[in-house]
């Protein structure tokens, strides 16, 4: 996500086009990210767009060129790029995403956050002393299932009103869940993962996944019941693929693009 112009804090995206300008390109190549996230919320896949023309006689820039030397720029910085390749010129990170995948990771069996391991302290949210009723945790998430009108769900935003709260979600599910930390951490904490797929998320939706559904008004959403961003990562962003190498290509007419869009 690339941060307002009045926000101190960079954002990934504001780091990314920094190191496209340091290839020198002929044009300016802004970057367009699949997936806004949160400040402090974590991202372990996204992927981007972006039209880039190199100076002089020099050829296109190879997926495994543009990967090396946009790492070189990246160095001082927690982010990698794992893979480009080419796309036709109507291909839109955005707009051409078929699903995005968000987990949420909670962890229970704590008297208090600094009981926790380091390594997790950070990418999940602890509850003290608490225990979950599983069983009714995966009933509410049955019913998230499907086509519904999610606005209890959506945080205000500057573009809440131009955007429509019906959303379908594919996936929501409960999932106990183990990492080589915990097996090797010598406490009795259980991790846990909430997983939700949407081709689309309204603002803060997945965090604040809790309460009444057929409300369909943000503003009965309780003051500060939501989870905190450290504990949500955007796992999967998904297209049509394109051939047998399944990534992300042109297989779509230009009326099929423009109803994606819309």
């Amino acid at each position: 996500m690339k941060a307002p112009s009045h926000q101190p804090v960079l954002g990934v995206q504001n780091y990314l086009e920094e190191a496209v300008w340091c290839l020198k390109p002929v044009n300016e190549a802004a970057v367009f990210i699949s997936s806004r996230t949160d400040a402090g919320v974590h991202t372990l896949c996204n992927s981007a767009h972006l039209d880039i023309q190199r100076r002089g006689l020099q050829s296109p820039f190879k997926g495994e060129e543009l990967v090396s030397a946009l790492n070189h720029a990246l160095r001082p910085q927690d982010i990698r790029v794992t893979g480009a390749w080419r796309v036709y010129s109507i291909f839109s990170a955005r707009h051409r995403a078929l699903s995005r995948t968000y987990v949420y990771c909670l962890a229970t069996g704590t008297p208090h956050h600094t009981h926790s391991s380091l390594t997790h302290s950070k990418l999940c949210w602890f509850l003290p002393n608490m225990e979950l009723d599983v069983c009714a945790m995966r009933e509410a998430c049955s019913l998230l299932l499907g086509t519904h009108d999610f606005s209890t769900f959506s945080a205000l935003s500057s573009d809440a009103a131009f955007k429509s709260p019906i959303k379908t979600l594919e996936l929501a599910q409960l999932q106990p869940s183990v990492s080589f930390a915990w097996q090797h951490f010598n406490r009795n904490i259980q991790h846990w993962e909430f997983t939700f797929q949407s081709r689309s998320f309204l603002y803060k939706q997945v965090r604040r996944i809790q309460g009444l559904l057929e409300a369909r008004d943000s503003l009965v959403f309780p003051n500060n019941v939501m989870a905190p961003p450290h504990g949500l990562f955007l796992t999967r962003v998904e297209y049509q693929k394109s051939g047998s190498q399944g990534r992300p290509g042109d297989v779509v007419s230009r009326e099929e693009e423009e109803e994606w869009a819309s």
